[in-house]
């Protein structure tokens, strides 16, 4: 059996073929870190991985990072460092007429979705003639479904979120006069004390009116008794990948209340419950992604509120907090097993509350897997 990250470039490889590309170029990004395991985050330096349909990968790095791409367990990898006192386009066109991408024959080149503007017209000058499509044609079906050791990474970060979701829960009345950014604080100490290596996001602690804000900025509102509180948190964890490394998030929201809630709120909470139970039982392998969106949307515009669900139902988590699948309207994308994304329906009441409950799935051979699990009622306490 092959290494991961031997078996993950030649699937790439493999998916080139079928797109009949001729190679695919990273740049510091998830895509790179998912073919490789190395995370690096982007420069003004030319860091450049060439996946030729056929024949072995090669690395354009600065030798700054030499030792530590030496390192990488991928026996085939053509490392190529350069100096500052180097030209990198040479070592990149030297890379190319291996390939014999040099420009003498069209070719089709996949680049990274997000690579730099400055890189992909150095690329357009070395392959004038080349045909440059997008690298997530070739990457986006191998990364859209988790293997077993990306799910447990995912199972590891639910499950630290739970806890953290339970210790919230269990401070009840201690809450009232807490600030927002003083509970999202908490909030992310919680996370790192319980094995988060850093938040995956900004942590969001909307109160009262605050709460309609589906991305609101955790600020100095104080937590007033009665106020309906969104709070949505995960943490990266690392997956146990051999020679290499790559982070995988959690990301849970519940919204709760200490004392009474106001008037509508329990009605409200209560449609969006049901909401998430839908879509979550519309989850199985062949049902569209959009039906998935469609289960939670229905319930909540029977209730009267489709107007205040203002976004979708959910996106896919794996190395990136946001990408494929999308759980919006109109995709018709089929899920398949390993799939991995939230469902979060919302209703966002303007200048009174807002209400979300969010939890990650994995879709099964026969359904689909919550990752978390924690009370998603209202109350404070467990």
């Amino acid at each position: 059996m092959q290494p991961p990250f031997e078996h993950r470039i030649a699937a790439c490889q493999r998916r080139l073929e079928d797109a009949e590309a001729d190679l695919a170029v990273c740049f510091p990004s998830p895509n790179l870190t998912y073919l490789t395991g190395f995370e690096e985050t982007p420069s003004e330096r030319h860091l450049l991985l060439f996946v030729p349909e056929h024949g072995d990968p090669a690395l354009v790095a600065p030798a700054m990072y030499e030792n530590q791409l030496s390192d990488l367990p991928i026996p085939t990898l053509q490392l190529r460092p350069w100096t500052d006192a180097d030209d990198p386009l040479e070592e990149i066109a030297a890379v190319l007429e291996g390939y014999a991408l040099d420009g003498s024959d069209p070719a089709t080149v996949l680049v990274d979705d997000r690579l730099w503007a400055t890189f992909t017209q150095d690329l357009r000058e070395l392959c004038p003639d080349a045909e440059f499509g997008l690298a997530s044609t070739a990457l986006e079906p191998l990364r859209i479904r988790k293997d077993d050791v990306e799910l447990d990474a995912l199972r590891r970060a639910g499950a630290i979120a739970d806890q953290v979701a339970l210790e919230i829960r269990d401070r009840g009345d201690d809450l009232v006069g807490t600030t927002e950014a003083e509970l999202a604080a908490e909030i992310d100490r919680l996370l790192a004390a319980h094995g988060g290596e850093e938040p995956a996001f900004e942590t969001i602690v909307a109160a009262g009116p605050n709460g309609a804000r589906p991305h609101h900025h955790s600020g100095s509102r104080p937590i007033e008794a009665g106020d309906p509180i969104v709070l949505d948190f995960g943490a990266f964890v690392p997956a146990d990948l051999e020679g290499g490394t790559g982070r995988y998030p959690g990301d849970q929201t519940r919204t709760i209340v200490v004392g009474d809630p106001p008037a509508t709120y329990e009605h409200v909470h209560e449609t969006v419950r049901e909401a998430q139970e839908a879509a979550i039982d519309a989850v199985e392998p062949g049902v569209e992604a959009g039906a998935v969106d469609r289960a939670a949307r229905s319930v909540i515009e029977a209730a009267g509120y489709g107007d205040a669900f203002v976004h979708r139902t959910g996106h896919g988590v794996g190395l990136e907090v946001h990408e494929p699948p999308y759980i919006v309207a109109g995709n018709d994308r089929e899920l398949e097993p390993g799939m991995v994304f939230s469902v979060e329906p919302g209703i966002y009441l303007d200048g009174q509350f807002g209400v979300r409950i969010e939890d990650l799935v994995v879709v099964t051979d026969d359904g689909a897997e919550r990752l978390n699990d924690t009370p998603r009622g209202w109350e404070s306490g467990r």
